[in-house]
């Protein structure tokens, strides 16, 4: 994932009301919810959720669908999943986050503790 991307991606999460909405529809799983749906769960007005699926699905977070008169929303896992190695590798630098599949496991490392906190740790 390119910095770019994930300056677009983390701004579009950086409301309330679309991690709302983001979060509700990874709970929802691939199979997404009607857009109806999503608004009666989080008590959105319609315009007011339009506008933030709008800013999801420009970041690339958030996929829809027709479904006969309905339009499917869901969460673009493989985006998330890019972002997440993308947060891991780069603010990690290299040193794990302790987190299964970061650098510190893929070496076989014992302490899987941030180097920051161990770094605490040990003054």
């Amino acid at each position: 994932m390119k910095t770019t991307d994930a300056v677009a991606a983390l701004g579009a999460l950086a409301q309330e009301n679309r991690i709302d909405v983001f979060r509700l529809l990874v709970q929802a799983g691939p199979e997404g919810l009607p857009a109806g749906r999503v608004a009666e769960k989080l008590d959105l007005a319609g315009p007011t959720l339009s506008f933030h699926l709008a800013q999801l699905r420009h970041a690339g977070l958030v996929l829809a669908r027709r479904q006969g008169r309905s339009i499917i929303y869901a969460a673009n896992f493989a985006v998330m999943n890019r972002l997440l190695g993308f947060l891991t590798e780069n603010c990690c630098r290299g040193e794990g986050c302790g987190i299964p599949g970061t650098t510190a496991f893929a070496k076989g490392a014992e302490d899987a503790t941030p180097a920051r906190a161990r770094r605490r740790q040990r003054s």
